[in-house]
């Protein structure tokens, strides 16, 4: 019975129960790396840091699903087409560098905008998959959040912006878990 094929709605379901704390518990850590680039080093160090950590939130968040419980590398899960879409979203968040890094030629300072809310636009999927509005909240509020401190504080762009994003983050994380504890109730 182990071999029997589950249905696209008994995956999405399996999903749905997932903790989903890995990525965004990289994700803080990676922007908190920026922030600090920000507030210690000089613009020109900042942008290598923000490229390297941001494009190493995907390994990071291998890595930390191990102690999450959600080990994104178990070849003994059984296969999940969602497991499978959600790793696209990722795909799709470094693929816009492709955009990124145009506009940081022009203006490296447009870097915290850019990455800020091309990266955070996969979660506007997880919305769907989990059927729960958290990834909604957390692209907008972050789209939002980056683009008002872009304007505010342009000489800070590199310490308002990834500060901000952290805060989505936790704030994202604090909602996840109490989605699964909710669930856990019921």
């Amino acid at each position: 019975m182990s071999d029997k094929q589950r249905t696209l709605e008994e995956q999405k379901e399996e999903f749905k129960q997932k903790k989903l704390l890995a990525s965004p518990i990289a994700g803080i850590i990676a922007w908190s790396v920026v922030a600090l680039s920000g507030l210690f080093f000089s613009d020109e160090i900042t942008v290598w840091v923000l490229f390297i950590a941001t494009g190493s939130i995907v390994y990071l968040a291998m890595a930390i699903s191990k102690f999450t419980g959600e080990d994104y590398l178990d070849k003994n899960k059984p296969k999940n087409t969602f497991d499978n879409l959600f790793f696209l979203t990722v795909a799709q968040a470094v693929l816009v560098y492709s955009i990124a890094i145009p506009f940081f030629i022009e203006n490296y300072t447009s870097l915290p905008l850019t990455v800020g809310i091309l990266t955070g636009l996969m979660w506007v999927t997880l919305t769907w998959i989990i059927d729960h509005w958290v990834g909604l909240f957390h692209a907008i509020a972050r789209t939002v959040l980056v683009v008002v401190l872009w304007y505010l504080f342009p000489a800070d762009r590199f310490v308002t912006i990834p500060i901000a994003i952290v805060i989505v983050y936790i704030v994202s994380i604090l909602i996840l878990k109490n989605r699964n504890s909710r669930a856990d109730k019921s």
